[in-house]
């Protein structure tokens, strides 16, 4: 398996909009990899797609996929899901009749049941499901999918309306979580995976300066998980290797950032890189 990063942001891109800050106008500078945009994974060999942000259609266009077998979404996050018209790329507009392509979109249980109830998103993939661009599989708590040689597995974590993906192939594990870590303790059985590919969290502190980026009283810690929280959760699942991605302009890391906090925290003991956008690596 190989994974790619199609975005490596979250919630808010790199650079954002009107911000003067060193990263942004670095971002806009120099482009990829300085630039983020937001969280999507594919992984090549079952050709699977992780989530479709905004960005996605000129993702695609400058990565490695050629096919997309399927499409799993985590949760309802419009970050995650508000680049759904990508699927409308499977249209035929020039046949008659149209010989449409179909594109498998998987749905675990809770994400299928918000979507009916937010964002308008269960009438937007019942339109394109209508016309023969996508098929629609709700898959039940438990429920696993095999594609050729590779099983999937997803599961719920402590935020239950976020589901996380356990990968296995050939004797190879790979977990890919693509948000939401907050109170997640990892079970024992995903102990010592190859790969696991886990939202970075939110520094209270710049990791490399100390500067103070939010207080660690902060709100937002109540329902996301901080950075600290995130290395905990490395430490509990021994993987490997860990790849850090859905990192949010006010963390205020760039790739050179992250290339120097990498060598500290490997120093350290953690097999730790941060993820940028077209990233390839091979599992």
């Amino acid at each position: 398996m190989r994974i790619e990063i199609l975005g490596s942001g979250g919630a808010i891109a790199t650079p954002r909009p009107g911000c003067q800050c060193r990263v942004c106008v670095k971002a806009r500078a120099h482009g990829v990899p300085y630039s983020r945009g937001g969280p999507s994974v594919f992984v090549h060999g079952p050709d699977l797609l992780f989530d479709t942000p905004e960005e996605i259609g000129s993702m695609l266009n400058r990565s490695q996929v050629r096919h997309i077998a399927g499409c799993f979404y985590s949760h309802w996050h419009p970050d995650h899901t508000a680049g759904r018209r990508i699927w409308e790329m499977n249209y035929d507009w020039r046949g008659v009749p149209p010989r449409n392509r179909c594109t498998d979109i998987y749905l675990p249980q809770q994400v299928a049941h918000d979507f009916r109830h937010r964002l308008g998103l269960w009438e937007n993939f019942t339109f394109l499901a209508d016309r023969n661009v996508v098929m629609l599989n709700v898959l039940r708590d438990g429920e696993h999918v095999r594609i050729g040689n590779t099983l999937i597995t997803p599961f719920r974590l402590a935020e239950n309306y976020v589901y996380a993906f356990l990968i296995e192939q050939g004797g190879q594990r790979v977990l890919i979580a693509m948000d939401e870590l907050f109170g997640w303790n990892p079970p024992a059985h995903l102990r010592g995976c190859d790969l696991v590919v886990l939202p970075m969290g939110l520094p209270d502190l710049h990791p490399l300066t100390g500067e103070e980026l939010l207080p660690a009283d902060h709100p937002v810690f109540k329902h996301e998980a901080s950075f600290t929280q995130t290395l905990a959760i490395v430490r509990a699942l021994a993987p490997r290797r860990a790849l850090l991605m859905h990192i949010e302009e006010p963390s205020l890391l760039d790739p050179d950032d992250t290339r120097a906090l990498a060598a500290q925290l490997q120093a350290d003991g953690l097999p730790i890189e941060f993820a940028y956008d077209t990233l390839l690596m091979q599992v």
